[in-house]
């Protein structure tokens, strides 16, 4: 995909979420804040946040159970790993499925932004195998698509931490930013 085809996707995509943050009826902003909403924060879209790379599917798969916000724990399935290179330093992103059968990927992720510029808990990314893959079978691993969990907006939602090995030392400047009432 060429570069201003990427960005205008990614913008199309936000313009998307925004209206329907605004007045989808699934919404998760609670409704007297949806008539003031303006509007998520997001960085410009990073064309070296997009990577088209190989998982390395981990041969044992684990369960991973994972905190969430409200208490109670889940169990994910440790399916693999994404390794790639952000501003000259070596990352990995563990990425996590609910059941071995899914098509999807669940990578939740802190950074250096954290609790800055971006949400303190850390944010996420799905994955889905017919949406998110190439021809040539590598993950298009994409951070400008990284989003909030809903329990940023509604304390009616619950959502899991992010595991301490999904925590990166390098801040990724891609994605949505950390959410305000404007």
């Amino acid at each position: 995909m060429e570069t201003d085809e990427w960005k205008a996707q990614i913008e199309r995509e936000r313009r998307e979420k925004d209206e329907f943050f605004a007045g989808g009826w699934q919404s998760p902003l609670p409704l007297q804040d949806r008539a003031e909403f303006k509007g998520l924060d997001y960085y410009p879209p990073a064309p070296d946040c997009r990577f088209e790379i190989e998982l390395y599917e981990h041969e044992e798969k684990k369960t991973k159970k994972m905190a969430y916000t409200k208490g109670e724990e889940r169990d994910f399935i440790q399916w693999g790993e994404f390794r790639f290179s952000i501003g000259g330093e070596e990352c990995v992103l563990q990425a996590y499925k609910n059941d071995a059968e899914e098509g999807q990927l669940f990578i939740p992720f802190r950074d250096a932004t954290s609790g800055q510029e971006t949400y303190g808990a850390g944010r996420y990314l799905d994955l889905n195998a017919a949406r998110n893959h190439t021809a040539d079978g590598k993950w298009i691993l994409d951070l400008n698509r990284a989003y909030n969990p809903w329990c940023v907006y509604s304390e009616n939602y619950t959502c899991p931490f992010v595991p301490q090995e999904n925590w990166l030392a390098v801040p990724i400047r891609a994605g949505e930013k950390n959410y305000s009432k404007k």
